[in-house]
């Protein structure tokens, strides 16, 4: 299989994932599932508090009744804010009550103003961001599970614990996917001895 086949066959399966509701199980940093073992660079505490603060911070939202579509992704306690909404004002709001959020460490309030994207359009950002872990995964010179994707509006937004060398890697990686209008980088950065430090298993291959 030709690693174009290759990516649009792991971009489909994380297409299809995602609209079923299905999830690989999560244990102890490894993803066990679809015969894959990803492991994580936070500490399996840091996993499970990313969790939480996506699930109260989503609720604060909530709380301030938007008409916007506002997406909370967590990784190692930076907050990552996606979507649309009607107003600056309601922009600022997200932002400070997400800030507000106990051990949220910074917010990234990339909320767009506008309209709610259509169904085939968030159905395009699933399949763009899947053909960039995919493209990901195929590099030979990147851990592909030290980034994380998010994708909204052809946007993607790479995060992580990575080496500054890994950081320019992965965004000329994900620049090279077609459909990919930009590339917002929200990384942790790591000098190559904090990441020595790490894991055998999260260090490079």
């Amino acid at each position: 299989m030709n690693n174009s086949i290759r990516t649009n066959a792991v971009a489909l399966t994380v297409l299809a994932a995602a609209l079923s509701g299905c999830a690989p199980l999560l244990l102890g940093g490894a993803m066990v599932g679809s015969g894959l073992v990803i492991t994580d660079r936070r500490t399996t505490g840091i996993q499970v508090e990313d969790r939480s603060i996506e699930f109260k911070a989503a609720a604060r939202v909530r709380e301030l009744a938007t008409l916007g579509r506002v997406e909370v992704t967590s990784y190692n306690r930076i907050v990552l804010l996606t979507g649309e909404v009607p107003t600056a004002a309601d922009s600022a709001a997200a932002g400070r009550a997400v800030s507000a959020v106990e051990n949220v460490r910074s917010v990234v309030n990339e909320l767009a103003l506008g309209d709610k994207p259509s169904i085939g359009a968030r159905s395009n950002d699933a399949v763009l961001g899947g053909k960039v872990k995919a493209t990901l995964v195929d590099a030979k010179d990147v851990q592909a599970n030290a980034f994380k994707v998010v994708t909204d509006r052809g946007v993607v937004y790479l995060m992580g614990r990575v080496t500054e060398r890994e950081a320019q890697r992965g965004t000329d990686i994900a620049r090279s996917v077609s459909g990919v209008q930009r590339v917002v980088r929200v990384f942790e950065i790591l000098t190559e001895a904090e990441l020595a430090a790490l894991s055998p298993a999260s260090a490079p291959r």
